[in-house]
């Protein structure tokens, strides 16, 4: 974990609200909202204001309509970096036209603010390009403020135009301090902004429609969003971990889609023709399609051209990333099929904890669920294998009770949550039958949910880590498992988000059979752990918890202006298999202990105090020396920390060598060397989950010698949690 100041700000003059790519020459067309999108707008408006629908439904009254412009204005212009407090003034016809917009489907107010938008980037663009052929004196004390959620609108252009010369001047610092010419500075700057306009003119009035309209869900509830048809599709597919294509993850670059990774398995990979690497030029559909060339074409416009159904062909013109852009054009034909995305299932590997000369040696598997995943189709259909975070869990389990192992530790960082039923189902795989989760609907109704299978996977010793990311589906699964005192829970204070999402079509109403109105995901609910406490705003707290490494107020559900409130209901009745809280002050102790002497979790703790007290200022120096001394500062320190690794024996972080701010764009870097360097990431030393793993073991050590404590701890002598062995 190192954490570098330039981090905040790769993506300042880049804060477009997509960053899609058009040709240079793309002209400026005049939009305006379609039939499908006025039928659209009313359909969500009628579902966001009927209590039938929404949990908590919001009127479009005049502070809501003044709501979801000033989200729609953040929308466009999060960094305050192209309108002026003159063109805020001129938007307010457009502002109080904001209710029957939405009411009516009349949504001219939200095409008339964006077309004003792209000129303030076209002009900031101009200026930006114009700085370029000046040169920049980083001898002076001056400072970036980047943060600039809370401050006004530019009072003038000249004030923008200030803003935009800090900018630039970062950026060009950045490039100079990673070694580049001035040259090259020039050339590599002149055709990042060039790219950021061009991404700007080539949105699509379905964008600019969804921005609006989603500045409108967005107003009513944080969780509730608006999907057009082709972000329903991506949506589907992610829950699904499947989709049906060729096996490609794709990425932009310049005027071309190139390809970042070849997923194992898929049309592509058996094939073996296509590598990382090459660029993609044309698509055509069929053995014998015309070739459509693609260059300059939206990635979603592209990847749209080559998914279609199994069993389909689709036929791709592709210059090799061995001959390079003046290289022959090559072609391959490919037959669709249904592709797992697997990089997002659930993985498991076993963590070795050494012995100690009082304690024996102990193997501890470890489940990491990047997400709570389930193909809600292919269940309806009840097919074999459809994709199931809780069924690829049982089978991980089945193989560490096989193995023998002395616990597990279900790694749930950074899960943002999924499927309702899969965190309730993945909660019984630890448990006999009984309640696991209370959801309360808009009218007050509670019903109480849970597993009703007896069987358990996984009867042994169980810890769950958790961090700020780890949220929805996560905070139910962890609070369960708490409140049954089943196992330990790890890390730091959880999310907070306590609310219930339904995917509603759109198309059932005007009983279209073509999907044209898209999706709307809306909050039906409000969960309760079976302890009658929400998660909402407070989240999961931990038995055992590490330093935070995000500061609450910087993130979580209670950084939402309009969040609901945290509450509680009635308990429910549930076994508690254990109470933890006498073991809790030697577990403490021993982790205390530990950690003294553990130097990646030390670094672990310096990174995160450096972090956020570089947050905290909340700016950044333009001064060379300044910053160039921080740089060497962070580069000793790497090496110093890579000598030490090698001293102790330690693993060594493959990316030690590699993590100095290089100055550019995730776009500007080379695709093949980016991705393989995210592989390395996967790979360096996790000091949390180790020492997750370590108080585990130290649980059952403890447990094991003394039997008095154990009958404290673990009351339930039989059934899931018996921990003595």
């Amino acid at each position: 974990m190192n954490y570098r100041v330039p981090a905040f700000l790769l993506a300042f003059a880049l804060t477009a609200p997509i960053a899609l790519l058009a040709r240079a020459d793309t002209p400026l067309q005049p939009m305006a909202a379609t039939a499908d999108q006025a039928t659209t707008s009313k359909l969500v408006y009628g579902l966001l204001s009927d209590s039938r629908y929404a949990y908590r439904p919001r009127p479009l009254d005049a502070e809501t309509a003044k709501d979801v412009f000033k989200r729609y204005l953040e929308t466009l212009d999060s960094g305050k970096q192209f309108f002026t407090q003159a063109d805020i003034a001129r938007f307010a016809p457009d502002e109080a036209a904001v209710a029957p917009a939405i009411r009516n489907g009349e949504l001219a107010p939200a095409f008339d603010v964006f077309a004003v938008y792209q000129q303030r980037v076209a002009d900031r663009i101009a200026y930006a390009r114009k700085l370029l052929k000046q040169d920049f004196d980083f001898s002076t004390d001056e400072k970036f403020e980047y943060d600039r959620k809370d401050v006004p609108w530019a009072a003038s252009t000249a004030e923008l135009d200030e803003l935009w010369r800090k900018s630039v001047k970062n950026d060009w610092l950045r490039l100079k301090l990673a070694g580049k010419p001035a040259a090259e500075i020039r050339k590599t700057l002149d055709k990042r902004y060039a790219t950021l306009l061009k991404s700007v003119n080539e949105l699509k009035g379905e964008d600019v429609f969804s921005f609006f309209l989603n500045s409108y869900t967005r107003a009513v509830d944080p969780h509730t969003d608006y999907f057009t048809p082709r972000t329903a599709e991506n949506f589907n597919q992610a829950m699904s971990l499947s989709l049906e294509g060729i096996g490609a993850q794709l990425q932009r670059q310049d005027d071309m889609v190139v390809i970042r990774e070849i997923i194992a398995g898929g049309p592509a990979a058996l094939d073996g023709t296509l590598k990382p690497g090459d660029r993609i030029v044309g698509v055509g559909q069929g053995k014998s399609g015309p070739i459509e060339d693609v260059i300059g074409w939206r990635i979603d416009d592209v990847v749209a051209k080559i998914r279609g159904s199994k069993d389909t062909q689709v036929r791709l013109e592709f210059l090799s990333a061995e001959e390079g852009l003046d290289g022959k054009h090559h072609h391959v034909t490919l037959t669709r099929q249904k592709v797992r995305l697997s990089e997002q299932a659930a993985k498991a590997e076993t963590m070795a904890i050494p012995a100690t000369a009082t304690e024996p040696a102990r193997r501890i598997g470890v489940i990491k669920l990047p997400t709570f995943y389930q193909d809600f189709e292919g269940r309806r259909r009840n097919a074999s294998d459809y994709a199931s975070a809780t069924r690829d869990v049982a089978k991980l389990l089945a193989g560490f009770k096989t193995d023998k192992l002395d616990g597990v530790v279900l790694d749930l960082r950074n899960n943002g949550g999924g499927s309702l039923d899969e965190a309730i189902e993945l909660t019984g795989l630890f448990i006999e039958q009984g309640p696991v989760v209370q959801v309360r609907e808009a009218g007050g109704r509670v019903t109480v949910n849970g597993d009703r299978n007896q069987s358990v996977a996984w009867d042994g010793p169980l810890a769950v880590l958790i961090n700020r990311g780890s949220a929805s589906a996560s905070e139910i699964f962890a609070g369960a498992i708490q409140d049954y005192g089943r196992g330990l829970v790890i890390g730091e204070t959880s999310f907070g988000k306590g609310t219930v999402q339904n995917v509603v079509p759109l198309d059932r109403w005007p009983a279209s059979e073509t999907e044209r109105f898209g999706q709307v995901k809306l909050t039906i609910a409000q969960f309760f752990r079976i302890s009658g406490s929400s998660t909402q705003h407070k989240g999961v707290v931990p038995d055992l918890a590490f330093p935070a490494s995000v500061d609450a107020s910087e993130f979580g559900e209670s950084t939402y202006d309009n969040a609901l409130p945290w509450t509680r209901i009635a308990a429910v009745p549930h076994i508690q298999y254990g109470n933890f809280s006498p073991l809790m002050p030697k577990l403490e102790t021993l982790h205390s202990a530990r950690i003294a002497t553990d130097r990646e979790f030390q670094w672990w703790e310096e990174d995160v105090q450096q972090f956020r007290a570089e947050a905290a200022k909340k700016y950044i120096s333009l001064n060379e020396g300044v910053r160039r001394a921080e740089r060497e500062k962070q580069e000793a320190q790497r090496k110093q920390r890579q000598e030490i690794r090698k001293e102790l024996g330690l693993a060594l972080d493959p990316l030690a060598d590699d993590t100095n701010d290089d100055g550019l764009t995730g776009n500007e870097r080379d695709i093949v060397k980016d991705a393989a360097r995210e592989k390395a990431a996967e790979k360096r030393p996790d000091p949390l989950l180790r020492e997750s793993a370590s108080i585990l073991s130290d649980a059952v050590n403890l447990l094991e010698h003394d039997r008095p404590l154990s009958a404290q701890v673990l009351p339930q002598s039989t059934g899931p949690g018996r921990w003595a062995n």
